[in-house]
């Protein structure tokens, strides 16, 4: 089976890739999904394009993917499932593979309390892991949930999430297990500031045999203070952000702290690249894809290899 894009055919290919998350813009100007998108060109192998993420309104991501296709940069589709129903879900998935998109995320999405929206009615109809299974089925059965036939099955590139810091620590590596078993080719992690809690989880993955079945990319962000290093650690649930971080912030000069954050990340990426079924890492600057663009190139993750011989172009696999 080719590979139904470029990043898949370079995870296959055993290469150790590069994620970025673009920030969603909040115009209905192109030029300002593009402006960014076109920071991360050539640091990066594939782009998240995020789904109201903190459950605040932005561009779609559906139209931010398409975008970034558009100007021939890969970008990986996130879906939430908590503001669309099942019929919506599978309208924007098929979209999103007409148009191009190969690559897709399935997440619960941040709930909307967290946002400015906090009145918004959550939807729920289906969960991530069933998410997870609609997505295989449409590319694999190529059939709708209903078992009503496609005329033509999607091909993609399925991710997942997971948070290996949000107790009870040892029921996420059981948590992946089942949205592996229910078709996930990737894994992008929560953010990792932790590296032994970590560690400890990918050994807990590989205990389970999953490391052979999966592809697991961990999230490193980019702190660009020591204000929003606090605010992370205080404010934002299921992240774990060590006191040694934010105190190493905060003793640096409030010029010096963008500087220290990419050192930090450096620090992550080196870190996390000695940990055994690693397969990439996923940077994430917020609001900062000048500062991804530091991490790589400071990290020796540049050159981006320009090609993978098992991806296919376009086309179905």
């Amino acid at each position: 089976m080719p590979s139904p894009s470029r990043l898949a055919g370079l995870l296959r290919d055993g290469r150790f890739v590069v994620t970025a998350e673009l920030s969603a813009a909040n115009s209905a100007d192109p030029e300002a999904t593009w402006r960014r998108a076109e920071v991360l060109r050539g640091s990066v192998d594939a782009i998240n394009c995020t789904d109201n993420t903190g459950a605040h309104v932005h561009i779609s991501s559906l139209a931010a993917a398409h975008l970034l296709v558009e100007k021939g940069l890969e970008p990986i589709m996130q879906l939430t499932v908590r503001d669309r129903n099942r019929l919506a879900l599978q309208a924007d998935l098929l979209g999103a593979a007409a148009l191009g998109v190969r690559n897709i995320v399935l997440m619960s999405g941040d709930d909307v309390t967290a946002g400015d929206h906090p009145e918004a009615r959550r939807i729920y109809d289906i969960d991530s892991m069933q998410l997870v299974e609609v997505a295989a089925g449409l590319r694999d059965r190529g059939t709708y949930l209903s078992g009503r036939k496609l005329e033509q099955a999607p091909s993609f590139f399925i991710g997942a999430v997971e948070n290996p810091f949000a107790p009870p620590l040892e029921f996420r590596p059981l948590r992946l297990q089942k949205k592996v078993r229910a078709g996930a080719d990737f894994i992008q992690t929560q953010l990792v500031f932790d590296v032994p809690i970590f560690a400890r989880f990918m050994a807990m993955v590989g205990e389970l045999g999953l490391l052979d079945k999966v592809f697991i990319i961990p999230s490193i962000g980019i702190p660009r203070s020591a204000r929003g290093a606090r605010y992370m650690k205080e404010k934002v649930p299921g992240l774990h952000v060590p006191d040694s971080l934010v105190d190493r912030l905060e003793k640096t000069a409030a010029a010096r702290q963008a500087d220290e954050g990419v050192r930090i990340a450096v620090e992550l990426v080196s870190a996390v690249r000695e940990i055994p079924g690693v397969a990439g890492v996923h940077l994430i600057g917020i609001k900062w894809e000048e500062g991804v663009v530091q991490v790589a190139e400071a990290a020796g993750l540049l050159p981006r290899p320009t090609f993978s011989p098992r991806a296919s172009v376009g086309g179905h696999g």
